[in-house]
């Protein structure tokens, strides 16, 4: 560094060093000036000052000297000089006319050479007659480095260039001008050149924020449409906005959210990127004994103690303790699992009682003081009220099977919403370019087959029939009606209605126009018990290839599946929807903790996670809380329900 600023003072006194070689300018320090004005003012960042003027870390003083890049100057260049070796000298007797300016021209030399070895000069002009002597100069091209200026850096795993252009204060434009020979995807083990920092200079990267790059012509306004983020609060979480402004390619730090599609390691928008699922089974769990505490209604309240009868019925005709039940069974199986994994917990198990009352005066004890995770309450109302008793302790609370909860910062629900389950579904099918489209609907659900219209144009729709004297719904079509619609080649069928007579209906002409130049699959974007309806054919629905989006994708019996197993051993029975959710979440929830500081955390820590039947991918919401961000798309294949790849 020390040789760099001295060749660099030899340029400013001497002007040994061509100027129209120069990479590089000066500054000199004003009253009250700061490296962030300076670097606004050049158009430079405050690294590419501090790596040429290290001494200006720790202060700079009025009227000191800085060295400044040239906009078009990649720092870690090295600059090309003229640099002038003197070889001797020429005499030389001034003619009339002479001047110092024109002798200059004459031999190719500055007058401050003339001058300097003519040191009569400096007091008395130039005059006819005066012999002098004329410096001879041996010019050379010499290849300064740019010592110091930058600094060889090794990709870790999983990093990508917005990730490094972030934590050293360039935009990744600059890092890729700095390596004009990096790869698009960076590898691990790869290395290449950074600016050099000192270490407290690196920004951090934090785990629990999103990051954004921004596009050209992006501004703040366009910022704030994507991100929700006003310029003032762009600028509390990003302090280079401050000085330097908005840059193309500058990484952004901001708070995640479901509308902004983040970039990823190296590669692009998240939401465009196949996450590889992980195996938090596989990692270092922490052997620290972790305490959550489990929140259903089970409703013994209600129970009488003396009668198994009663208690059998009561059991069967309430739902909220028929699930509660259920989704336990499931859990105690996940515990005894984790268990052997060499997991040590304390779980506390509540019971709601279904009652606001009861919910308050356990989450205000002092037993949820510890605890680091709730599974529950299951009721909607009673999670809000505590997901709100327990924000101020910062304790996560993970809603089971709710599908809509208020999404408070400690929040995690855990079920994916039908927003989410639908655009999913849409977007499989819309990026089908061979399909011809048919939506089929009731009455009830004329305004869904209008909206699907808007999103397949050339879309057919066919209305259910109606009864002609009144002109109610009569849940069926004509074989006709199918007839005049179809096409050669693939034909994908919407259909929309929550009657199984109507499904029964569409299902079986369908079935019956299948033929080796028309082929047809079924969906639906809202797959209800009346898909499920004994009136409705499984072979007929596995002949259509019947498509949707499900929470949940269908374990086989026949799958080697350890749970499966030993929850008929332990019930003799098939375990339900409810029983797998039960195990899933508690698997999910506790190796999260075991393998991360937090839940928090873990989020981006184990991006996606899957067990029997459910998968995990959780998103922050913008100043909020965490939503599960994946689906299954499923399908009826040979009598059984298969995923479908994504």
């Amino acid at each position: 560094m020390r040789k760099l600023i001295y060749i660099f003072s030899l340029v400013a006194l001497f002007g040994c060093i061509s100027a129209k070689a120069q990479n590089y300018k000066t500054h000199k320090v004003e009253v009250g000036e700061t490296i962030e004005q300076i670097a606004t003012k050049y158009s430079v960042t405050k690294s590419q000052i501090y790596a040429l003027n290290p001494d200006a870390r720790k202060d700079i003083k009025p009227n000191s000297v800085l060295i400044i890049p040239n906009d078009s100057v990649v720092p870690n260049r090295p600059s090309v000089s003229e640099v002038k070796t003197l070889e001797g000298f020429k005499k030389h007797k001034v003619k009339r006319k002479e001047t110092l300016y024109s002798l200059a021209k004459e031999y190719n030399v500055e007058q401050e050479d003339i001058k300097k070895h003519n040191p009569d000069l400096y007091a008395n002009n130039l005059r006819k007659g005066d012999k002098i002597k004329i410096p001879i100069y041996k010019v050379t091209k010499e290849v300064v480095e740019a010592e110091g200026v930058t600094n060889s850096y090794t990709v870790k795993p999983k990093e990508g260039k917005w990730r490094i252009a972030y934590q050293y204060g360039i935009t990744v434009q600059e890092l890729e001008a700095l390596n004009p020979d990096m790869e698009e995807v960076l590898q691990p083990g790869s290395v290449i050149i950074v600016p050099n920092l000192e270490m407290e200079e690196v920004k951090t990267f934090d785990e629990k924020y999103s990051y954004y790059t921004v596009l050209k012509s992006e501004g703040f306004y366009r910022l704030k449409v994507k991100t929700g983020l006003t310029q003032e609060q762009l600028e509390k979480l990003n302090p280079d906005l401050l000085t330097i402004g908005l840059k193309e390619g500058m990484v952004l730090k901001i708070p995640f959210d479901a509308n902004v599609r983040s970039i990823n390691e190296g590669s692009g928008p998240l939401d465009d990127v196949r996450l590889e699922t992980s195996d938090l089974t596989s990692r270092n769990l922490d052997i620290t004994t972790k305490h959550i505490a489990i929140m259903l209604p089970f409703k013994l309240n209600k129970m009488a103690s003396d009668s198994v009868n009663d208690n059998k019925k009561f059991i069967t005709d309430d739902p909220y303790a028929s699930i509660s039940l259920d989704f336990y069974s499931g859990v105690k199986i996940a515990l005894d699992s984790l268990s052997t994994l060499g997991v040590n917990l304390k779980v506390d198990v509540y019971d709601s009682e279904n009652r606001e009352s009861q919910v308050t005066s356990l989450v205000q004890s002092t037993a949820f003081d510890s605890v680091q995770a709730v599974i529950g309450p299951i009721m909607p109302k009673l999670f809000d009220v505590a997901s709100a008793s327990l924000k101020s302790k910062n304790i996560p609370l993970i809603s089971p099977i709710t599908k809509t909860v208020n999404l408070s910062s400690n929040v995690f629900q855990s079920r994916p919403s039908e927003e989410l389950m639908e655009s999913t579904l849409l977007n499989y099918f819309k990026a089908d370019s061979t399909a011809h489209f048919i939506i089929v609907s009731d009455m009830k659900n004329k305004e869904k087959a209008e909206t699907l219209k808007k999103i397949f144009p050339k879309a057919s729709i066919v209305m259910s029939r109606k009864v002609k004297k009144t002109g109610a719904d009569s849940y069926y079509i004509l074989d006709s009606d199918m007839v005049s619609v179809l096409k050669s080649g693939k034909n994908v069928v919407f259909l929309e209605t929550a009657n199984p007579g109507f499904v029964s209906n569409v299902s079986s002409i369908l079935n019956s126009k299948i033929k080796p130049s028309i082929e047809i699959v079924l969906t639906t974007t809202n797959k209800n018990k009346a898909f499920e309806d004994d009136e409705v054919r499984n072979t007929h629905l596995s002949n259509l290839s019947f498509t949707y989006a499900s929470i949940n994708k269908t374990f086989s019996e026949n799958d080697d599946n350890s749970f499966t197993k030993r929850y008929k051993t332990l019930y003799n029975e098939t375990p339900n929807d409810y029983a797998v959710r039960g195990f899933d979440l508690t698997m999910d929830v506790v190796l999260r903790l075991v393998t991360s500081e937090d839940l928090y955390l873990s989020v981006n820590e184990a991006p996606l996670t899957a067990y029997v039947e459910n998968k995990f991918a959780y998103k922050k919401k913008l100043f909020g809380g965490y939503f599960n961000n994946t689906v299954y798309l499923v399908k009826y294949q040979d009598l059984k329900v298969v995923e479908i790849e994504q």
